[in-house]
């Protein structure tokens, strides 16, 4: 997780530790380069603008090396219009508004987690499938399938939590 706000790092690590993520960060690009190669992480999340190296820059140095080329990328960031357009263009996966709810967060590196794994062919599976890309937040694609209500768990009655379904952050509030 790359931010140059201390801040939001810690935000993110300790939202993303409850759920039982490990949690690397970095606070910049440059130094995220560095991180990946030696941690190899399942998934990475980049603030756009950052001091030396900004985060569509890094995302489009990830994409064009083989190691990290599949590694999923999202952007976590308050961004222009056009830093979406760029996003898409060096191949970022997905993206999240700041201000956001840790709850979309969450959702958002579980969603690009299970994708990092390549998809095989039932027939044979140890051929690959070619994947298609699909943005987790929208970058002009069509959007996702209307997410499953979550079932309630004994640790959801135990803390007296009501299960909510996650709102797109395009979508109308009621």
């Amino acid at each position: 997780m790359v931010d140059d706000s201390e801040v939001i790092r810690q935000l993110i690590r300790v939202n993303l530790e409850l759920e039982g993520f490990e949690v690397v960060t970095a606070a910049d690009g440059a130094e995220c380069l560095e991180v990946v190669r030696r941690v190899a992480p399942d998934v990475v999340t980049l603030d756009v603008v950052m001091p030396r190296l900004d985060g569509l820059r890094t995302a489009a140095r990830l994409r064009a090396a083989r190691e990290t080329a599949h590694l999923p990328i999202a952007i976590v960031s308050a961004c222009t219009p056009a830093d979406l357009e760029r996003g898409e263009s060096v191949g970022v996966d997905g993206y999240l508004a700041k201000p956001f709810d840790p709850a979309e967060l969450v959702a958002l590196v579980r969603r690009l987690r299970a994708r990092a794994a390549p998809p095989t062919d039932p027939a044979d599976p140890a051929a690959p499938v070619p994947a298609v890309r699909r943005f987790a937040y929208d970058f002009g694609s069509p959007p996702p399938a209307p997410p499953q209500t979550p079932r309630k768990t004994s640790r959801d009655s135990a803390l007296g939590e009501q299960v909510q379904e996650l709102v797109r952050p395009d979508d109308p509030r009621p």
